[in-house]
C-alpha cells in the first residue's frame, strides 16, 4: 500500500516539509526549495547596498536559460561559470535548474566587487546549492585553470552607455558603467570567453540594443561562432537581448578563406537579423542541438 503523503507549508508559496504514512505512522522530512523551482527565489537573494539586485536584465538572462533548458540537460556540462555574478541570482538559479538531473557539474562566479562575492555566497547558501565564488576582474589569474574547459558561461555585463571614466569604480557602479557604446567591458569578455571556452562551449550574454549586438554577433563569427537570440526584451528605458554563442565548425573552415562576398553577405544576413529585434518578444530556433 502506498503511504500517505501530507504536505505542510510555512507560506502559500513553499512547502516546508512533508510527511509520509506508512501504517499508523507519521514520518516529517524537510522540503528542499529546488524541488519546486527552477530558478532562485528573490526573497532568499541575499543584498547589500553596493551590489546589484536582480532587475529585468537578469530575469531575461534567467528566463533564458530556462527556455534553454532541454538543451542545457542534453548538452551536461562539467564547469559552468558566470562572470560578473552580483547577488548570485544568476549561478544560483542555473545550478538550481541543472540540480540533480545533471550530476557532477562544477560552478564558478566571478565579480571584481568583494561585496557581490560575499552576496553570491550567501544567495547560494539560502538556496542549497554551491559554487565557487572568487573575487576577481572577469577571470584574472583564472586564465591556465580554466582554458579550453568551460562548457557553459553566463555574463550580465555591465553595459550601459557611460563616461569612460566611470568603468571600473568601485562598488555598484562596477555593475552596469559600460563606457562609450556599452561596450568597454563587453569587448574584453568576448576574447577571454573565447579562451575559457571547451570546443562545445555555450556562452549566454545579455546586450543593450545600445551596444550594437549585430556588430558583436559579427565579430564573435570571425572566431567561429554562430549565434542566435534566446529572449528578447523591451522595457520603458531599454531593450535588452540575450544571444547565445556557440562553436561552429562550418564557420571555422570559412573563416580561413574569408571574401568580400562573404563578409558581405554576413553582415547583410546578420542586420537582417537584428532588425527584427523590437518584434521578437521571444525567439527560439526550432532546432534544439543548440
Amino acid at each position: 500500500m502506498d503511504p500517505k503523503i501530507d504536505v505542510r507549508t510555512e507560506s502559500s508559496s513553499m512547502p516546508s516539509s512533508i510527511r509520509t504514512k506508512e501504517g499508523d505512522q507519521w514520518n516529517s522530512k524537510p522540503v528542499s526549495y529546488k524541488m519546486y523551482s527552477k530558478s532562485a527565489q528573490i526573497r532568499l537573494v541575499s543584498s547589500h547596498p553596493e551590489v546589484y539586485e536582480p532587475c529585468d536584465d537578469s530575469f531575461a538572462l534567467v528566463d533564458a536559460l530556462l527556455a534553454d533548458r532541454t538543451n542545457l540537460l542534453e548538452h551536461h556540462p562539467s564547469l559552468c561559470m558566470e562572470v560578473g555574478c552580483g547577488s548570485g541570482y544568476v549561478i544560483t538559479s542555473l545550478a538550481i535548474m541543472l540540480g540533480q538531473e545533471v550530476a557532477g557539474v562544477h560552478y564558478i562566479a566571478t565579480d571584481i566587487n568583494p561585496h557581490a562575492v560575499q552576496v553570491t555566497s550567501e544567495t547560494l547558501k539560502a538556496h542549497g546549492v554551491h559554487a565557487e565564488v572568487i573575487s576577481t576582474d572577469i577571470a584574472s589569474g583564472l586564465e591556465r585553470r580554466l582554458s579550453g574547459i568551460v562548457d557553459v558561461m553566463v555574463v550580465n555585463p555591465p553595459y550601459v552607455p557611460t563616461p569612460e571614466d566611470e568603468v571600473g569604480r568601485d562598488g555598484i557602479t562596477s555593475a552596469w558603467a559600460g563606457g562609450e557604446n556599452g561596450r568597454r567591458v563587453i569587448d574584453r569578455i568576448l576574447p577571454i570567453a573565447d579562451k575559457l571556452l571547451s570546443d562545445r562551449g555555450w556562452l549566454y550574454m545579455v546586450m543593450l540594443a545600445a551596444n550594437n549586438p549585430s556588430q558583436i554577433c559579427l565579430a564573435m563569427r570571425e572566431k567561429g561562432y554562430a549565434s542566435r537570440i534566446i529572449v528578447q526584451r523591451s522595457t520603458e528605458e531599454e531593450s535588452l537581448h540575450v544571444v547565445k554563442f556557440w562553436r561552429d565548425s562550418d564557420i571555422q573552415v570559412g573563416a580561413r578563406e574569408p571574401t568580400t562576398t562573404s563578409r558581405t553577405t554576413s553582415t547583410t544576413v546578420m542586420e537582417s537579423l537584428f532588425s527584427q529585434f523590437p518584434r521578437l518578444a521571444f525567439w527560439r530556433n526550432d532546432n534544439n542541438s543548440y
